[in-house]
């Protein structure tokens, strides 16, 4: 390791292994500043933090710093909208449109909360023109997508809704609710528990933020790539990248609104204050490890989930070739699950991971908690070596 680099805080005995491969990741596979944090049966194993948080000023990473971790957020909402089904205020498997009417326009009064949660709703893009200041609105995106056609039959196949998700649950929640799905967190969520999380920062907060800094993929990964089936796969992915008019490119920039490479938008502070509850959650590695631990045990006297909805809530729902990653996904209601594209700690896991490498995850056989949280995106065009070899020094510890 460097000596720029010095790594904080602490590992109970038995998780040292754990502190080793966070130390490594700043010496061999690029981390610049980040956090990683395990809770074990509903106490803390591992919180640790390191590197720089602002290469520009050279402000270290510190016990509280925060940054954005983009599609982990979507963990975070699943797990509000089971927290709120929990409490009758919705039905996973109602119609959407039972809650917000005017989104059974465009052939889709059947579409059920859970296809949204799942990725089947076949709406993951606009098919309006959007500005980014709609974007950073909200509320145009969620007319538009109410208003449109779905790209697919619902139900029929699936597509990963990178951004669409979080301004569709979000007007869901504030149908059901009457509030921002943000408050809504708030208040459920991250203050029973103490969470340095938010999904839109207040304006008057003080938060300790790292901004994002961009990776740029390595095209010599591929010559590293044995299986001529996953090359070929990689390579499809990059041409996508490079085709403004493929779908996945089209989602992640939702039709060019949001240029990419993304750091520099999602820096701007309007990123950070709008509610995007797919993409622009704010936290810490601690934060995400907590909250996922309180979903499958109590966390200082908090339970978030009761055990029948977290099965619920990882059963499978699709898995298979997805339209818009163009590669197989798995999916549980809101969550990522364990499979060969996506290792989580084993089979009994379910969580989110964000583009770029931030990840957050519960694993219900181990009791355990997991977060992670970076500034430096991954530039891999496989996997995230970073959480890839932070999950096996777990799972070596946990024995």
């Amino acid at each position: 390791m460097t000596a720029e680099v010095s790594v904080n805080g602490h590992v109970a005995p038995g998780f040292e292994g754990v502190r080793q491969a966070f130390e490594d990741n700043f010496r061999v596979r690029g981390d610049v500043g980040a956090s990683v944090a395990v809770y074990v049966d509903g106490a803390p194993v591992v919180d640790l933090w390191g590197g720089v948080a602002d290469p520009t000023t050279g402000r270290a990473w510190g016990p509280d710093t925060t940054t954005l971790v983009y599609s982990a957020t979507k963990g975070a909402t699943a797990i509000l909208v089971h927290a709120l089904a929990e409490a009758g205020a919705l039905d996973l498997d109602a119609p959407v449109a039972t809650y917000w009417p005017e989104f059974a326009e465009g052939g889709k009064a059947a579409v059920t909360v859970r296809m949204l949660l799942s990725h089947q709703a076949g709406l993951p893009v606009p098919t309006a023109e959007l500005t980014r200041e709609d974007l950073f609105a909200g509320s145009p995106v969620a007319a538009a997508l109410a208003a449109q056609e779905p790209l697919w039959e619902p139900g029929t196949a699936h597509g990963y809704h990178a951004l669409t998700y979080g301004w569709l649950l979000g007007e869901l929640v504030r149908r059901v609710t009457g509030r921002s799905l943000g408050a809504e967190f708030a208040e459920r969520v991250a203050a029973p528990l103490k969470l340095d999380l938010w999904i839109g920062v207040p304006q008057d907060a003080d938060v300790d933020y790292a901004p994002l800094l961009d990776g740029v993929p390595d095209p010599a990964a591929l010559d590293a790539i044995e299986d001529p089936t996953v090359k070929a796969a990689i390579m499809q992915i990059v041409g996508a990248m490079m085709d403004p008019t493929s779908l996945f490119a089209r989602v992640l920039s939702t039709n060019g609104a949001l240029p990419t490479p993304h750091a520099e938008t999602w820096n701007d502070p309007r990123a950070r204050h709008m509610e995007q509850p797919a993409a622009n959650g704010v936290t810490n590695a601690r934060s995400l490890a907590r909250m996922y631990a309180a979903t499958v045990n109590d966390v200082d006297g908090v339970r978030l989930l009761s055990e029948a909805t977290v099965e619920a809530a990882r059963a499978e729902q699709v898995f298979g070739p997805d339209r818009v990653l163009m590669s197989p996904s798995r999916f549980g209601s809101g969550f990522m699950l364990d499979h060969a594209g996506m290792p989580l700690l084993s089979p009994a896991s379910f969580g989110h991971q964000g583009a770029g490498g931030a990840l957050g995850f519960a694993d219900v056989e181990h009791r355990v908690g997991f977060g992670y949280a970076q500034n430096q995106l991954g530039a891999s065009l496989v996997g995230e070596p970073r959480t890839a070899a932070l999950i096996d020094a777990l799972r070596a510890s946990l024995g």
